[in-house]
């Protein structure tokens, strides 16, 4: 189990409120260094894997990993306090993350616990897609 950072830093605090004004965005570790070195405010490598660390236990942003580059990228979510206890759906062409309450889903996941033994972490388990606004304008997968 990770452990939460319990302390508040200027630089905790700095990152985080980069991630919430980026919130539509895919952002990369190596991204977040770069940006805060170009304003002058470098903070190290293990320090902003630490923070990204504890701030996915903290259920205040999400981890994504890039298949096609093997990366891990994180999101801000909106609205953190109820992004634990439902599946999550993000449109490939806006980013967009839906928040996705449905009860077929729920017993999908039951079927997959009792068929297969496998429980799924819904923390974790994100659809891919397109969202409607985008089928919408002509962006197809």
């Amino acid at each position: 189990m990770k452990k939460i950072l319990k302390y508040k830093t200027t630089q905790r605090e700095n990152l985080l409120n980069y991630l919430k004004q980026n919130k539509k965005e895919h952002i990369t570790a190596e991204q977040i260094i770069k940006h805060f070195k170009s304003i002058g405010n470098p903070i190290g490598k293990s320090t902003v894997y630490r923070y990204l660390d504890s701030l996915v236990c903290e259920n205040i942003i999400r981890k994504y990993i890039n298949q096609e580059r093997g990366s891990a990228c994180f999101q801000y979510i909106e609205n953190n306090e109820t992004c634990t206890n439902h599946y999550h759906m993000k449109c490939t062409k806006c980013g967009d993350l839906i928040h996705l309450n449905c009860e077929e889903i729920s017993e999908l996941q039951n079927h997959i616990f009792k068929e297969h033994g496998f429980e799924l972490d819904i923390c974790k388990t994100v659809l891919y897609g397109t969202c409607s606004k985008c089928l919408k304008k002509g962006d197809f997968v």
